[in-house]
């Protein structure tokens, strides 16, 4: 058994929060990329929990900053799916700048992502990000949950081992 255990820290109140994540989902359905980042503080945290793309030589996960990783994976995202969008059903704020967003994200693919061959098909997902937004009003962390065999079986994408 395993307990988490978390920490107030200082944050935006919630309303700053709120209105900040707001931002950065209005600028992702817009899929403006630069505007997310720039939503996001220079050394921003981003932890996609669920995504890893297996290459020859390597295996890049969806863990290290916006800036770099992040950057790379929503350019990536919205070149393979270029109609992306999504829809926030829910955003919770606390006075630390923890922000929960539910939020369902999705679009038509039209090239290959990571490992996901093209399959012409569109794709609509569920997620959970849970973000914090510091005292200066910028994101400083980023993490998303996504059920990555329903994303698959949704685009007709089988892995075989």
């Amino acid at each position: 058994m395993t307990a988490t255990v978390t920490t107030e820290r200082s944050g935006a109140s919630a309303e700053t929060a709120v209105q900040v994540v707001g931002e950065f989902f209005d600028a992702y359905r817009a899929r403006d990329v630069e505007a997310m980042v720039d939503l996001c503080d220079d050394n921003a945290g981003f932890d996609y929990i669920p995504f890893e793309a297996w290459g020859r030589q390597r295996v890049v996960r969806g863990e290290g900053k916006v800036r770099g990783v992040g950057k790379a994976i929503w350019d990536s995202l919205i070149d393979a799916f270029p109609n992306l969008t999504n829809a926030v059903t829910s955003m919770v704020a606390d006075d630390y700048g923890n922000v929960a967003v539910e939020v369902h994200i999705g679009g038509t693919q039209a090239k290959p992502f990571a490992a996901v061959a093209n399959s012409g098909k569109p794709y609509w997902l569920p997620h959970l990000f849970v973000l914090h937004v510091n005292e200066e009003g910028l994101i400083d962390n980023n993490r998303a949950y996504w059920d990555n065999a329903d994303w698959y079986q949704q685009l007709d994408w089988m892995e075989v081992g």
